[in-house]
């Protein structure tokens, strides 16, 4: 059965690639603009969902996987920024303080049709860095692709002190949760350290 990843994501590919799953990745296309909710679980949820959706019909006998990643710090959800300007004031806001780093997981399995949704929650704790610093991060155009503004497996990764649950989640996939989920739907996740795709 192959495994497909709702994303464009490559951290994600290689976080599957790396617990042994070796993903088809498509792009779902999805307008996130078209999900104007508050609440961050069920933003990501809704968001992992309709990702997994777009893709659905394309793979009759497949597991699919849509995920979504926001940042939720001080009472405000923050998803990419938009600009250097954004960017640069989110991280101003985001020093020195902990926010919570929510991924939404939607999982099909199309030859059942059974679905499990889950949203993995982690917290952060970020560095108290300079101006300087933060313009500097910003202008090497990796918080521009990030959820919450930074990658914890790049550079970003130098200005967390601290993470309280899943560190794969603040990569964008809960790993645990993700072979807990493939549990709920009967896999093992060993099936899929076996597959080959041709």
């Amino acid at each position: 059965m192959d495994f497909i990843l709702a994303s464009a994501s490559i951290a994600r590919k290689q976080l599957l690639a790396q617990a042994g799953i070796e993903a088809i990745a498509v792009k779902s296309g999805f307008d996130e603009s078209l999900v104007p909710l508050n609440d961050p679980v069920a933003l990501v949820n809704t968001l992992a969902r309709c990702k997994a959706e777009q893709v659905l019909p394309r793979y009759p006998q497949a597991l699919v996987l849509g995920c979504d990643s926001v940042l939720a710090l001080g009472g405000e959800i923050h998803g990419k920024p938009a600009n250097r300007e954004e960017a640069i004031a989110r991280w101003q806001q985001m020093r020195g303080q902990v926010g919570q780093l929510y991924t939404g997981h939607a999982l099909f399995d199309t030859a059942t049709g059974k679905s499990v949704i889950r949203c993995g929650i982690t917290g952060v704790k970020f560095a108290p860095i300079s101006d300087q610093i933060i313009e500097a991060y910003v202008d090497t155009g990796e918080p521009m692709n990030c959820a919450g503004c930074f990658a914890i497996d790049g550079q970003g990764g130098l200005f967390v002190e601290r993470l309280e649950g899943c560190h794969s989640n603040v990569i964008g996939l809960s790993l645990p949760l993700l072979h807990e989920m493939l549990n709920e739907l009967g896999h093992s996740i060993v099936e899929f350290w076996q597959h080959q795709n041709p």
